[in-house]
């Protein structure tokens, strides 16, 4: 899915879920009547965070695992194994071995993200030093069709179940929540790139309007490699390049 949306399934787009019994669709525009009209006011800046017990989830997933080696320790032991050794080889694929470290720790590096649409060239994601992005980082046009696209670099050690989190919230209340699966990823110069189911923007007026949203890349032990907190805006039109 995207930074604006999430990443379940078809299905889930900025809260709107199929109904299971008519296959109708709600989500945004049914926080409309009058639950939208009590929610004026500023966002709420501690609505960027996870809650309490969304962390407490987070570290109750925790996947326990076996002892760590280093990438080099990993291709060194067993070596006199032909069976062991083959089985490695295809597992890791054609690492650079100038690329792997001594280190524990693998090294994600996120390169680039973007949205694609076929409605507009690609809007190409500035990654700022600290993860937040000042201001609007960017907008969306009601309806469109959109994917995004990571692009990343893996370095040191294998990367194990990175996986990619995402919450959007609209006048403090929490829309969507979704995760998605990128895979485990063994060192290479090359970047890897990974690009999302194309989603539907939401349409409607109660759709449009300012959004904060938290986005997260895990792996299986929870460490984060990158967090974003930002803002995004759903329009009638694409902004002004």
């Amino acid at each position: 899915m995207s930074l604006a949306v999430g990443a379940v399934s078809s299905s889930k787009n900025m809260g709107f879920d199929e109904n299971e019994e008519g296959g109708e669709k709600t989500g945004v525009q049914d926080y409309g009547d009058e639950r939208e009209e009590n929610m004026k006011g500023s966002m709420s800046e501690t609505s960027l965070y996870a809650t309490e017990e969304e962390e407490e989830d987070e570290e109750g997933n925790k996947i326990m695992l076996g002892p760590q080696y280093t990438l080099k320790e990993q291709l060194e032991k067993d070596k006199d194994d032909e069976s062991l050794r083959r089985w490695k080889e295809q597992l890791l694929g054609s690492v650079d071995m100038n690329n792997v470290g001594e280190t524990l720790e693998p090294e994600v590096k996120f390169v680039s993200l973007s949205i694609l649409s076929p409605d507009r060239p690609d809007i190409v994601l500035p990654i700022p030093e600290g993860g937040n992005p000042e201001g609007l980082w960017f907008t969306l046009k009601e309806g469109s069709r959109y994917s995004l696209r990571f692009s990343f670099q893996v370095s040191n050690n294998i990367v194990s179940g990175l996986k990619y989190t995402n919450a959007v919230w609209k006048t403090g209340v929490k829309v969507d929540s979704a995760k998605e699966m990128l895979g485990t990823f063994s060192p290479q110069q090359e970047p890897y790139t990974h690009e999302m189911p194309e989603e539907t923007v939401p349409s409607g007026f109660f759709a449009r309007g300012p959004y904060t949203a938290k986005s997260k890349f895990l792996d299986d032990d929870n460490k984060c490699y990158l967090e974003i907190n930002y803002t995004f805006d759903i329009r009638k039109n694409w902004a002004t390049p």
